[in-house]
């Protein structure tokens, strides 16, 4: 005798869990490595970097650590790491405090979306998202200064000066990430544009 037919219900296939360091253990470690690591980044920047000034020009390392914290920990950490470094950097400015800390907050939050979205693995990605990155900030830190009546922002020397500090800062990438991502921490298990391909 054959046994009727009864429908077997399916398994239901769900994604593996992925195991991630608690959210509490991330906040900490950026809690208390953040601060020692903003003020060796304002000593370099302020007596280091100044001193290594090809055509005049020189790097700008607290945009360069708020792009590398947009592509190690993600849009809003580098949002809020280039929000800190700007106001470290306005520190130091005779421009209307709060201006780079606007400038390299958007810059570290749109490179932190775009990372994971739509930067693959490759050799070329982190300098040319940094030399872009930092191109872009220094001409959206005239712009913004422009637009709230600073004069002299806004000259012909500007492409040259944003393209040099581009350069100057896809130069310093990978040194800047490495450090930087030891102070972020990387709350996402992998990050493409970080892991330069398998």
């Amino acid at each position: 005798m054959i046994a009727p037919a009864v429908p077997r219900s399916r398994a239901i296939i769900r994604p593996a869990v992925q195991l991630r360091e608690p959210r509490a253990g991330v906040l900490a470690r950026r809690i208390v490595r953040l601060p020692p690591f903003l003020l060796a980044a304002v000593v370099l920047h302020t007596a280091v970097l100044p001193q290594l000034r090809p055509f005049h020009v020189g790097a700008d390392g607290l945009l360069l650590l708020a792009v590398c914290a947009g592509l190690a920990g993600g849009a809003r950490t580098g949002a809020w790491v280039g929000f800190g470094t700007g106001l470290l950097a306005d520190c130091f400015l005779a421009t209307p405090f709060g201006l780079s800390a606007l400038a390299n907050g958007l810059v570290a939050w749109a490179v932190g979306s775009l990372a994971g979205r739509l930067l693959r693995p490759g050799s070329w990605v982190l300098p040319s998202t940094v030399f872009g990155a930092s191109a872009g900030g220094v001409v959206l830190f005239a712009a913004l200064g422009a637009l709230l009546g600073e004069d002299g922002l806004v000259t012909g020397r500007l492409l040259g000066v944003a393209l040099m500090v581009g350069l100057l800062n896809a130069l310093l990438g990978p040194a800047a990430l490495a450090v930087t991502r030891w102070a972020v921490g990387s709350p996402r298990p992998e990050v493409p544009v970080l892991e330069g391909g398998r």
